[in-house]
């Protein structure tokens, strides 16, 4: 009797029973993840007894009569114990109820026929009639060879009911599995509203081995593999098997329908964390929340403020813009934003660190939250690009944003970029369209927008995720057309005139208020926002509370409109003429 088993991944011995459980099935060590069966699938991801399976009786058919496919169907299906790759039903997850697709590679390696394309679609239009949200585990080599074009056609039909289910306004999850290659790629599996790629599976289009064959090159480690598809932009998270389960769930959660009231009686994030760890008055709070370190430059907070009385004040205003130490995107969502999941990529080419996104609760609102991260020190700064967004940073949020006015979510933007990236790469790629396209989008999204001005609103780098029903700025934030370095370089070519074009170009909060450029200014402590965070942040949550009560009372067509006038106003060529006359 054998009662080890050796791990093919990092080569460690486990005692079999309890380590590598069926249920699960990861090694305990290295965490590698193996194939799993349909059944066990579908015991992670419901509640007990409430899967009901739907069409289990379909089974294949030989539509080219093709030599000894009826034999490998019979001994597939004698391995396996069922009749086909795939098997559908009905489910709940934490009381909410779904449809869940489970497709198992251990079926003719998870092909897909006709039978299988069609369960599939049968699948999504149940959903689409109960109105349901549909969760598949994609594992499948592509299209089944033995049924020659009629499995192809299934990638048309599948995705044709993909899309019906899509217009209805309801929710598609996709969890990629190893392996998820082929037709199956290139159809249902990549056009889900979240992609999920399970840990250590190979996902593609051509396989490894028709890859070398064709182009006779060797493939570089970790190629098509789940972090090179996040890498890539072609899947929003990759997750552990044991995380899904609760994953799913709180996805289901924020698709249900939107409030249209903000629940003022909710505790943010930040006072639930901070009532939890500290038991501490709200006084004592906006002190000491998670605030970042002062740095040796930071010469405008209280205990210096005696050193910058003869600075020049718009020299002290990009200084404090700038403040490595003001709180950042990823501040303001860990303490304004519950169970936010972060999401990736652009569907088309990569991911970009200079932008986070996803979706989370706002005092118990979904909403969908997106803003620029500059990084603190020099390595992080490095790895998030200085926060200057790369074409696929703009599509990302072009997704995502879309994807929040499909399921009625309020978008809530975080500003603060020196600009977009002026790269050559950036050019290749196309970072003027990408930016005009978010434009063009933002301007006739039929759900409400806020975006806050946190630091620094470099020119289309920033109006790129900006346009907005309301538009916030911070006390002591900048925004304008360039920088004012880049304006003293090219007008004056003299950059000792930086302060002087600071000034000219009216970059402070006081000015763009009054031009209407932005709607509120937010007030920051004494000596900046770096020098009180959490004080900071509070504020902030106060502030986009009060402008999202306001808005959530508009319909989704008001919500344009309101949005068209508010951008057509700035700069009324007639509005300037009368007003000089006056």
């Amino acid at each position: 009797m054998r009662l080890y088993s050796k791990c093919e991944h990092c080569g460690d011995k486990h005692f079999l029973f309890g380590v590598l459980s069926p249920e699960r099935n990861v090694c305990p060590d290295c965490g590698y993840h193996y194939p799993m069966e349909s059944k066990y699938r579908i015991k992670l991801v419901k509640d007990r007894y409430s899967f009901e399976e739907i069409d289990k009786d379909m089974s294949t058919c030989d539509p080219l009569d093709f030599p000894e496919y009826d034999k490998k169907i019979r001994q597939a299906q004698h391995r396996s114990k069922r009749k086909e790759a795939v098997i559908t039903g009905r489910a709940t997850l934490g009381g909410i109820p779904y449809m869940l697709v489970v497709m198992d590679s251990a079926f003719m390696m998870g092909s897909m026929g006709s039978v299988v394309g069609d369960k599939i679609t049968r699948a999504f239009e149940r959903a689409t009639s109960e109105r349901l949200p549909v969760v598949i585990f994609c594992a499948s080599g592509g299209a089944r060879m033995q049924e020659g074009i009629v499995s192809l056609m299934q990638m048309a039909k599948t995705c044709a009911a993909v899309n019906r289910h899509s217009e209805a306004g309801l929710l598609y999850i996709s969890v990629l599995t190893h392996p998820t290659t082929g037709g199956v790629t290139a159809s249902f599996a990549t056009v889900a509203d979240i992609i999920l790629a399970e840990k250590d599976s190979l996902i593609g289009f051509a396989g490894p081995r028709v890859i070398q064959q064709t182009i006779k090159q060797n493939l570089p480690p970790g190629f098509q593999k789940s972090q090179f598809i996040l890498e890539h932009g072609m899947a929003d998270m990759v997750v552990d098997r044991h995380d899904i389960r609760d994953l799913l769930h709180t996805f289901f959660q924020l698709h249900r329908d939107t409030p249209k009231e903000i629940d003022h009686t909710e505790l943010s994030a930040a006072d639930k964390q901070w009532n939890k760890k500290h038991k501490k008055t709200d006084k004592n709070k906006a002190q000491a929340l998670d605030a970042p370190a002062k740095t040796d430059d930071c010469a405008d907070c209280a205990d210096s403020a005696n050193n910058n009385k003869h600075e020049n004040p718009f020299a002290q205003l990009i200084k404090t813009a700038r403040h490595a130490g003001r709180p950042q995107t990823s501040d303001y969502i860990r303490e304004l934003i519950s169970d936010f999941i972060q999401l990736h990529g652009d569907r088309r080419f990569g991911d970009d660190s200079a932008l986070i996104a996803g979706v989370g609760f706002f005092h118990g609102i979904p909403v969908t939250v997106i803003g620029h991260e500059k990084g603190r020190d020099h390595d992080d700064r490095t790895r998030h690009n200085f926060g200057m967004a790369h074409p696929e940073g703009y599509r990302m949020a072009h997704r995502l944003m879309k994807q929040a006015e499909k399921f009625g979510r309020p978008i809530i933007t975080f500003v603060d970029t020196p600009g977009a990236y002026p790269g050559i790469a950036a050019e290749e790629r196309g970072q003027g369209e990408a930016i005009a396209a978010n434009l063009l989008m933002m301007a006739g999204l039929k759900v409400p927008v806020i975006s806050v001005v946190t630091g620094e609103g470099g020119s289309g780098g920033a109006l790129g995720i900006a346009v907005a029903n309301k538009v916030l700025m911070l006390e002591n934030a900048i925004y304008s057309v360039i920088s004012p370095e880049g304006c003293a370089a090219i007008l004056w070519s003299d950059s000792s005139r930086t302060t002087e074009a600071a000034e000219a170009l009216k970059i402070q909060a006081h000015d763009l208020l009054k031009f209407q450029v932005i709607d509120e200014i937010i007030s920051e402590p004494a000596g900046g926002a770096h020098c009180n965070p959490a004080a900071t942040i509070e504020s902030v949550g106060q502030a986009i509370a009060r402008q999202l009560s306001d808005l959530l009372k508009l319909s989704g067509p008001e919500l344009a409109d309101q949005r068209y006038e508010r951008f057509r106003r700035i700069g009324d060529c007639e509005d300037i003429v009368v007003k000089n006359r006056n």
